[in-house]
C-alpha cells in the first residue's frame, strides 16, 4: 500500500513542483504540499523519485492497458509476430504529438535543482542527484532513439527563456554525450544498495542504473556503427556497454536461475536471482491482463521464422542440425530444441474455428502464462497480479557479448562469461558456444547457418540469434532492427517466413476452421495475413526515425526558429 501511495504521491508532486504555490493561490494550501514546503527530508525526496517509476519502469502495464509496457504484443512492429494485420511503418506526419515533449526533461532537471536545496548529507545529496541524472538520461535516451537531434537541456528554464526554450535541435552524439554523463554519475554516486533493500528490490540502486546503461549505449553504439557511419563513437559507446555489464555480472552478486519461465509466471520475484528489477502487482491494487490474454483470449501468433531460429539441442541451426525433425507437427517442430522453445511456445496448434483461444499463426505464447493459478477469471481478465521483471541479468549478460562481438573483441571468455551461462540453464544437452578465430563452433566443429543474413558474420549472427531467442517477446526486437539497420527483415513480402505460422492439413480439423493456407492448399503452412493491401512494405529508410509534429515546427517558426524535419518526412 505505501509503495502504491509513494507511487501516486510522486506523480502529482512531478507536476506541481515546476510552479511555486503563489502560481496557483494566493495563499498556499494548509494541508497540501507545495513546491516551497516540500523540499525538506530526504524521505520526501525518496518519494518523489517514485513519481519517475511509471514512466521507465512500465512491466506488463496495468488493466485493460493492451501495451503490456512493451512484452508481448505491446511491441507488436517486429518479426517474431504473424498477425492477420501486420503493425505498419509510420506512413503520416502527424498534427501534433507524436512524443516531441519536455515535460519529463523539465521534472528531472526540476528534481535535480530541489535536491541540492534539501538538508541532507553530501552522499545523500549525491545519491539522488545521481537518481534524478539517471531519469533524465533515460528520458533524453528514448527521445534520441525516437527522433535523432534533440534540444538537450541540463537546467531548468523559466517561461521567459524564449531563446534557450525555442532553439535548433542539439547532434545526437552531443546528445548522447552528455546522457552518457548523467550515467557515469549515476553509477559512480548511486547507492549500491538504498532504504534497507537489496540488489533484487523495488528500488533504483546503482546495479540498476549500469544495467540500463549497457541497454542504451549498446543500441547508440549499434546505430553509430550502421546507421551514422560512426566507428569511433560507435567504440565508445559499445565499450560503455561493455563496462557497465561487465560492473553487473562481476560485482552484482546476480546469477542465472534455474528456471527460465519462472521469471515471467511468478507471483512472488522476491529473491530470483536473476531479477535486477521487477514491478509488483497485487490484488485490489495494482493489476495487469497479460496473463489470461496468452491463456484465454485469441492472441496475436508467433510467425515460422521466429520458431525456425531456435537452435536444435546439439548447438546447431536447423538448416545443418541432424537432430532436426522438420516443422509437420508441433511435437516435431519442439522435439530436439532448445528448451526456450517449449518455455516459451503452447505445446499444440491452436487454431481459428477450432479452440477460443487461437493464435493467429496457430504458433502460441506459453511464456507469461502460470498453469498453477487456478482462479483467473474467464473472458479478458484485467485482475492478474503476476509479477514482472523490468530489467533483468539475462538481458545483461546478452548486452555484454552483443557489445564485446561489436568491438571486434570477443573471445571463449567473454562467451563463458555471458551467453554460456544461459545455455546451461536453458536444459540438458544445450552444448556452449565457442569461438574458434571468428567464427562460431559447438563441440570443437565450426558451422555456419545456410539462412544467415551474408551481410552479417556468422560469429555476431550467433550473438544475435542469442539475443532474439533469449528476449522473446520481451519488446527488444523493434529497436535491435532498427539499430542493426535491418528493418528489411519486417517487409512481408521480401521475407514471407514471417508472415507464415503451423504447417497443417485442413483434413484434420472440423468444417469450422477458419484460416487460410499457403497457395490455398489442403495443407501447408497457415497463412495470416492474406490480403494484399495488409502486407507490411519497407521501401523507405525515413521511418528509422519518428517525424517531429507539424505543430512544433509552426511553433518555433513562429520564433524565428528553423526546427528543421527529420530526412524524407518534410
Amino acid at each position: 500500500m505505501k509503495t502504491i501511495k509513494y507511487l501516486m504521491l510522486g506523480l502529482i508532486l512531478g507536476s506541481l513542483g515546476c510552479k511555486k504555490a503563489d502560481d496557483f493561490l494566493t495563499k498556499p494550501p494548509l494541508d497540501q504540499f507545495t513546491d516551497d514546503t516540500y523540499w525538506t527530508s530526504e524521505g520526501n525526496v525518496r518519494t518523489f523519485a517514485f513519481g519517475f517509476y511509471p514512466t521507465y519502469f512500465v512491466g506488463y502495464a496495468s488493466g485493460f492497458d493492451l501495451s503490456w509496457g512493451g512484452y508481448f504484443s505491446g511491441e507488436s512492429l517486429n518479426d517474431d509476430f504473424a498477425p492477420t494485420t501486420p503493425t505498419t511503418f509510420t506512413k503520416n506526419v502527424p498534427a501534433t504529438g507524436g512524443g516531441w515533449s519536455f515535460s519529463n526533461i523539465r521534472r528531472a532537471n526540476l528534481f535535480i535543482n530541489r535536491i541540492q536545496t534539501v538538508k541532507m548529507p553530501d552522499e545523500a545529496i549525491k545519491h539522488w542527484t545521481g537518481v534524478a541524472r539517471f531519469f533524465r538520461a533515460l528520458e533524453y535516451a528514448n527521445k534520441v532513439k525516437a527522433f535523432g537531434d534533440y534540444p538537450w537541456y541540463g537546467k531548468v528554464l523559466l517561461e521567459t527563456d524564449t531563446k534557450e526554450l525555442y532553439r535548433p535541435r542539439d547532434p545526437r552524439t552531443t546528445v548522447m554525450d552528455s546522457v552518457l554523463a548523467d550515467f557515469n554519475y549515476a553509477a559512480t554516486n548511486v547507492r549500491t544498495v538504498d532504504a534497507g533493500t537489496g540488489p533484487q528490490g523495488l528500488i533504483v540502486n546503482r546495479y540498476v542504473v549500469l544495467a540500463f546503461m549497457s541497454r542504451v549505449f549498446l543500441f547508440e553504439g549499434a546505430w553509430e556503427k550502421y546507421q551514422a557511419n560512426n566507428q569511433a563513437k560507435a567504440n565508445e559507446y559499445f565499450t560503455a556497454a561493455k563496462w557497465a555489464a561487465n560492473e553487473v555480472i562481476t560485482k552484482g552478486g546476480y546469477s542465472v536461475g534455474p528456471d527460465y519461465r519462472k521469471l515471467f509466471n511468478s507471483l512472488d520475484l522476491t529473491g530470483n536471482p536473476e531479477i535486477i528489477l521487477y514491478r509488483k502487482y497485487q490484488t485490489g491494487l495494482l493489476t495487469h491482463s497479460l496473463e489470461s490474454y496468452v491463456n484465454k483470449e485469441p492472441q496475436t501468433g508467433a510467425s515460422k521464422n521466429a520458431l525456425d531460429a531456435y537452435l536444435c539441442k546439439d548447438g546447431l541451426p536447423i538448416g545443418v542440425s541432424p537432430l532436426y525433425k522438420g516443422d509437420k507437427s508441433i511435437g516435431d517442430v519442439m522435439t530436439d530444441r532448445d528448451p526456450r522453445i517449449s518455455a516459451t511456445f503452447v505445446p499444440t496448434v491452436r487454431l481459428n474455428g477450432v479452440v477460443s483461444n487461437y493464435s493467429s499463426s496457430g504458433y502460441a505464447v506459453l511464456k507469461f502464462f502460470n498453469e498453477d493459478i487456478k482462479d483467473l477469471t474467464d473472458g479478458n481478465s484485467s485482475l492478474n497480479d503476476t509479477q514482472a521483471p523490468v530489467i533483468r541479468y539475462g538481458e545483461v549478460l546478452i548486452n555484454y557479448a552483443e557489445a564485446c562481438a561489436e568491438l571486434g573483441t570477443l573471445t571463449q571468455t567473454d562467451l563463458d562469461l555471458s551467453i554460456n551461462k544461459l545455455r546451461k540453464r536453458t536444459g540438458i544437452g544445450m552444448p556452449a558456444l565457442q569461438v574458434i578465430g571468428d567464427q562460431p563452433a559447438v563441440n570443437g566443429a565450426v558451422y555456419d547457418d545456410p539462412k544467415r543474413d551474408p551481410s552479417v558474420p556468422s560469429l555476431l549472427w550467433e550473438v544475435r540469434r542469442e539475443r532474439r531467442i533469449e528476449l522473446m517477446m520481451e519488446g527488444f526486437r523493434n529497436d535491435d532492427l532498427k539499430k542493426w539497420k535491418k528493418y528489411a527483415y519486417l517487409d512481408t513480402q521480401g521475407n514471407p517466413d514471417i508472415n507464415l505460422g503451423a504447417w497443417i492439413k485442413r483434413a484434420d480439423y472440423p468444417k469450422t476452421l477458419s484460416v487460410a493456407i499457403q497457395n490455398n492448399a489442403d495443407e501447408g503452412y497457415v497463412v495470416p495475413a492474406t490480403k494484399a493491401e495488409t502486407q507490411r512494405i519497407f521501401n523507405d529508410p525515413k521511418v528509422y526515425l519518428s517525424p517531429l509534429p507539424l505543430d512544433q515546427i509552426k511553433l518555433y517558426k513562429d520564433q524565428g526558429v528553423d526546427l528543421k524535419q527529420n530526412p524524407g518526412w518534410q
